[in-house]
Parts: structure tokens; sequence; C-alpha cells
């Protein structure tokens, strides 16, 4: 089940939420490190990923972040977007965003509340 959530309303969702994963990917090869974002005015800043993921960025800008659910069966928020380097560290520019979790894990915690919208699973 996912439940899309508006690009404004990303930041008030990743306070729901704890360290997240950054996910850039090259050569066919997916490149995952654990993150920390913070809200830009058009963005997500991520303090120095390392230089692998600044030469996957490179070569291709398409980045997702995901953030696992503190609850267990809980909803995941994971957000699609475009990152560049600023230095060491990325931006990310999202795109997309949907709060998910399987249908075999629909015994979890209700989705949270203030997701900008009525909340309803699409399939």
């Amino acid at each position: 089940m996912s439940i899309p959530v508006e690009i404004g309303d990303i930041t008030a969702a990743l306070e729901r939420f704890g360290s997240g994963y950054l996910l850039t990917t090259t050569d066919g090869r997916v490149k995952v490190v654990t993150v920390d974002p913070d809200a830009t005015g058009t963005g997500l800043r991520v303090s120095a990923p390392g230089r692998g993921t600044l030469g996957n960025l490179a070569a291709n800008p398409a980045v997702t972040l995901v953030f696992p659910p503190l609850e267990q069966h809980g909803y995941s928020l994971l957000v699609d977007g475009t990152g560049v380097a600023d230095g060491d560290d990325v931006v990310v520019t999202p795109t997309s965003a949907v709060l998910h979790r399987p249908a075999a894990h629909a015994d979890g915690p209700l989705p949270p509340d203030g997701c900008g919208h009525d909340c309803e699973p699409v399939a």
C-alpha cells in the first residue's frame, strides 16, 4: 500500500522518521549510505556522504532516500529525486514521495496524521 506525500509535506513527514539511506547508482551498481538530511529551502541537504556517492552523482543524478519505519509493520518513507554535489555535501531535490508498506503488514499502525491530504492508500 502506498500513500502519496506532497513535495511540500516531505519536511514534516521526515520528523516522524529517524536516519535514512541515500541510494545512488552507476554502471548498474547501487551504493547505499546512511544519512540524516536537513531540510533546505528547496530540498534536502545530506552532509558528506562520501566520495563514492559523489562519483555516482556525477554519472547519474537520480537518487532515492529510504526511511524505514520506526514501528513494527509501520510505513516507510520513500523519496525520489535528483541530487547534485555541493562541495562535500549532496542537495536532493525531491520529485515524488510516498509512505509505503506491503499489504502483508496491514496489521501495523495507521498512517501518520498530517500527510498533507486524506492519507488514503492507493493500490
